[in-house]
């Protein structure tokens, strides 16, 4: 049997960092353990990047630098934005400092100077346009490492670590953990210390389980479902000028529910996911080398349940797999008008759209029929609205993809240490619920890192 001084489960930015702050600051033992692979074998070798969008879907399971690292790589720069980092350190001051800090690491490692959303002049006058619409814009900073860089920044950062003793065991599957050990897939028994569990938000199902068995309180996170919406790229670029990834944040006049948009890509190209043998979903990726002539961006619903049903995530599969049985294994899209029309698209009617689908692994047919009336009405209201700050986004040629689905699991108890009830295992980012972000589960990993460098007494 195997010991280790920590044992990490993810690999993904909240386990990558881990790993780093204590292999900085201690000669402690670590392995990172992770079910997918490295990550030059996530590589699509016609492309070059981390997903295929010629051939998708793409089958490969997240490994080395977790799903959000190797897609579009877009850094907020933000401690309120991707989670509440205030709220998990008590402090303002040290929430900034972990934003900057995670930020000089990927920068260390490969990730571009360029940092967008710094004209404060422009940034005025959008927030001006949005709040006469009844919108708030969120201002941040942000910094887009881009899908085809995204690799080799994550490589450069897995070979650092190793050249600190930092082991990884990869493609293998931690079946369970207790205090002190995990349990692999092939039966084998691992030891530690401490362990960090941080399997990102493909994970969050498996650790609510886990958490489950061993006691460990949790309480329900909501979710966010929504499309992702297609238009052509100059309709974006006013505010892409202000803004790398706008963020709107609007209450719908109808049911007065929260919908935000997400993750834009502007020049970018809407792939699929995967989330199982009758899930799919849709996503969004920009590259830094290639350009599409479309721009794209989430448009999503918060959804917090409370009785009889608590578990969001439950409900966000049953309409992933509804919508999956809809479009025959694939994603729906529509046209804007269409949808408005209440008819289904066809990809006649598509092909006379003057916004060319960058994801053709669809099936054209009705949102209507697959998403609930509240979310549609939402989406439609909220497109409404947006289309004041940003004229064309509500037009009748706008593409629309379903389902776009963001877990936010639940989020698992812990204390100022992101340690659990149990001693001596400690929880981190996005599968745990305490991050919905790249910067944010990064910083979660450097604090579980810390309260067990803080229980060995190696920091105070």
């Amino acid at each position: 049997m195997k010991f280790y001084d920590v044992i990490i489960v993810g690999a993904g930015p909240a386990g990558l960092f881990a790993a780093n702050e204590l292999s900085s600051k201690s000669d402690m033992k670590i392995l990172v353990i992770d079910w997918g692979p490295d990550v030059k074998e996530r590589i699509c070798p016609a492309l070059n990047v981390s997903f295929c969008k010629k051939c998708n879907p793409c089958k490969i399971i997240c490994g080395v630098g977790g799903a959000g690292t190797l897609s579009s790589g877009l850094l907020n720069l933000h401690p309120q934005v991707g989670g509440d980092l205030e709220e998990l350190t008590g402090s303002e001051r040290v929430a900034w400092e972990l934003v900057n800090e995670v930020d000089s690491i990927f920068v260390k490692y490969g990730a571009p100077n360029t940092v967008y959303g710094g004209d404060q002049g422009a940034i005025e006058e959008l927030s001006r346009r949005a709040a006469a619409a009844g919108i708030k814009f969120i201002p941040i900073r942000q910094r887009h490492i881009g899908s085809d860089l995204a690799p080799r920044v994550i490589q450069n950062f897995k070979n650092d670590l190793e050249r600190k003793g930092v082991r990884f065991l990869l493609k293998h599957r931690v079946e369970k953990f207790d205090k002190g050990k995990v349990v692999l897939d092939d039966g084998t028994v691992l030891e530690a210390k401490y362990l960090i569990i941080a399997p990102g938000r493909s994970g969050a199902r498996w650790l609510l389980e886990q958490a489950r068995r061993l006691g460990i309180a949790s309480r329900p996170g909501p979710i966010d479902v929504g499309v992702r919406v297609e238009v052509p790229a100059i309709v974006m670029e006013p505010v892409i000028k202000v803004a790398f990834d706008p963020k709107f944040h609007i209450y719908t006049e109808t049911y007065d529910d929260f919908v935000r948009t997400f993750c834009v890509n502007y020049r970018g190209f809407v792939v699929q996911e995967v989330y199982g043998k009758d899930a799919v979903g849709v996503n969004g990726h920009t590259l830094q080398a290639e350009k599409s002539e479309n721009a794209n961006f989430a448009l999503l619903v918060r959804i917090e349940l409370t009785e009889p049903l608590e578990d969001t995530t439950a409900y966000g599969f049953s309409i992933m797999r509804q919508t999956t049985t809809l479009g025959g294994g694939r994603p729906l899209i529509q046209r804007l008008g269409d949808l408005k029309r209440g008819r289904r698209s066809t990809w006649a009617r598509i092909e006379r759209s003057i916004v060319k689908p960058t994801l053709r692994h669809v099936t054209p047919g009705d949102i209507a029929m697959a998403l609930p009336h509240r979310i549609v009405t939402d989406i439609l209201e909220g497109l409404e609205k947006l289309d004041s700050v940003i004229p064309g986004v509500a037009s009748s040629s706008t593409l629309l993809y379903a389902p776009e689905v963001k877990f936010y699991a639940n989020r698992i108890e812990v204390d100022k240490n992101l340690e659990t009830s149990i001693g001596g295992i400690f929880v981190a980012g996005d599968g745990a619920g305490l991050s919905r972000g790249l910067v944010t589960a990064a910083a979660t990993g450097i604090l579980a890192a810390r309260g067990i460098l803080r229980k060995e007494g190696l920091i105070s």
